[in-house]
């Protein structure tokens, strides 16, 4: 079975290539964000503005609030993503955050 065409899939491309894209899993059950540890990840938060962001590792974060857009570099591609969202960012992506509500979250980046 091809797994192309979901865009929520947790595929990514190899670093410096173009088409890497933003997973965001919407609302996940609580029994996925124990399975991950999520309450054990650092938290970080950030008021409104625009911020130019760069993945060196790939990150995975649970929003406990706000809301965010993120505009992928030599992209059209925008996407949004918020409270109770589990989003992962992968290795090599270069975005802007447009924070359009105060981001409070939980993050961990992967040591490969």
């Amino acid at each position: 079975m091809a797994s192309g065409s979901n865009p929520d899939s947790m595929d990514t491309d190899p670093p410096g290539g173009g088409g890497l894209s933003i997973s965001v899993e919407r609302n996940p059950p609580e029994s996925r964000l124990l399975q991950l540890g999520v309450k054990s990840w650092p938290k970080w938060g950030c008021p409104t503005g625009k911020f130019p962001v760069k993945f060196d590792a790939r990150q995975t974060c649970y929003l406990l609030k706000g809301k965010v857009r993120a505009h992928i570099k030599g992209s059209s591609e925008c996407v949004e993503f918020g409270a109770g969202d589990l989003v992962v960012f992968p290795k090599g992506l270069s975005c802007t955050w447009d924070v359009v509500a105060a981001v409070d979250k939980y993050y961990k980046f992967d040591s490969s």
